[in-house]
């Protein structure tokens, strides 16, 4: 029977010293994967309970054994030549970025969140890179969009319709050009909802203004301040509005009320603004003026007569609609703050925003707006 595979004995000083390598977290994660497999040998531990701990192959676990009393410390040390950093290519930042988003739980690790040293860890065990470190792990998650957040409440569909409603995803990667479309699929997508009820009333806001307290001018002017509203005359509006993903533009028509043949009406247009032989997807959410009921199957029959597929969002889902995060960016740069006296000129304030938005996609800070809104 072949001798079990264990470190030499260690002395003290060479004990503390793996302890020193292990405790300080910092520094090469190949480094601190193997002093953490000689200090758990020297303890006792046997070579597959090891490769157990630390989520590896016997195999590996033997070789940084043997290595270690061959060449000591020197052996924990990766052998790097000279030069810059390891440039990763997209596949592996696509693989990091992707890992780092899913729950630890679903690797089988018994842990609830990732932490840049568990993560490190993770990805070197995987093979998924020959080493990386927590510093360059971290620049490497940010310059891909991903930060560490606090989780969010939300509701779960219950639809039983789910995975046939879950068609938008499929359509936002049609939009984003991940999937090629197939022959029959819609080349233009837009997400359509409705935005309202605008009132004629003061919106909460915020404004520059001379200080008050101490260090105030005492010739200063007052400070602008809302008026206080009691009664509401002059009814309500809608806003309309469309996002069309593939060349990310808004479009929006304000209507006095939103029912079935207002909604049609804003479908019709956005259908003019494509050939009648390319094929377009609607996704909306599951209010009833969108529907095609048993009572009236006017938007099915439409949909279906001008080459159009209507996609729904699955109830409680309505989130999915890209065009909720752009609902969340009109309020913060047209609406709070404002007092407008009539429907006319908020109307007007509101178009000359969507005028204004499709001539600045790239806007610095309209995408900040957006992007923190959107979750789909």
């Amino acid at each position: 029977m072949a001798e079990r595979v264990h470190v030499r004995e260690i002395e003290d000083d060479e004990g503390r010293r793996l302890l020193r390598i292990i405790r300080r977290g910092t520094g090469s994660v190949v480094t601190w994967r193997r002093a953490q497999m000689v200090l758990l040998s020297a303890q006792g531990m046997v070579v597959a309970k090891i490769a157990e701990v630390t989520f590896t192959s016997a195999d590996r676990v033997r070789d940084v054994i043997h290595n270690f009393n061959n060449d000591g410390f020197d052996s924990l040390y990766p052998k790097y030549k000279g030069g810059r950093p390891k440039t990763f290519t997209l596949p592996e930042r696509r693989e990091i970025k992707k890992i780092a988003k899913s729950r630890p739980t679903e690797h089988g690790l018994p842990f609830s969140a990732w932490s840049l040293t568990k993560l490190a860890d993770f990805l070197v065990a995987e093979g998924v890179v020959d080493d990386i470190s927590h510093e360059g792990l971290r620049i490497l998650l940010r310059e891909e969009g991903v930060s560490f957040q606090r989780l969010k409440t939300w509701k779960t569909s219950r639809d039983p319709d789910y995975g046939q409603k879950a068609r938008v995803e499929l359509l936002y990667a049609i939009a984003d050009g991940e999937v090629i479309p197939e022959a029959d699929e819609p080349e233009f997508i837009f997400c359509i909802d409705e935005f309202g009820p605008l009132n004629l009333m003061p919106h909460p806001g915020r404004q520059w203004a001379e200080r008050a307290g101490k260090h105030k001018d005492p010739d200063r002017e007052p400070r602008r301040r809302r008026r206080a509203t009691y009664n509401r005359y002059g009814g309500v509006r809608h806003l309309f509005a469309a996002l069309d993903l593939t060349k990310n533009k808004l479009y929006g028509h304000i209507k006095p009320v939103k029912r079935r043949t207002q909604f049609l009406e804003f479908c019709r247009y956005l259908r003019t603004l494509h050939p009648p032989e390319t094929r377009i997807a609607i996704v909306c959410d599951n209010f009833s003026p969108h529907l095609t009921t048993r009572k009236c199957q006017r938007v099915g029959t439409w949909a279906a007569t001008n080459n159009v597929e209507i996609a729904y969002t699955p109830t409680n889902s309505s989130w999915l609609n890209r065009i909720e995060a752009q609902f969340t960016a009109l309020r913060y740069f047209t609406l709070d703050g404002t007092d407008h006296a009539t429907h006319k000129e908020q109307g007007s304030t509101i178009r000359r925003y969507i005028t204004w938005c499709n001539r600045h996609v790239d806007d610095k800070r309209l995408r900040a707006v957006v992007d923190r809104a959107n979750v789909a």
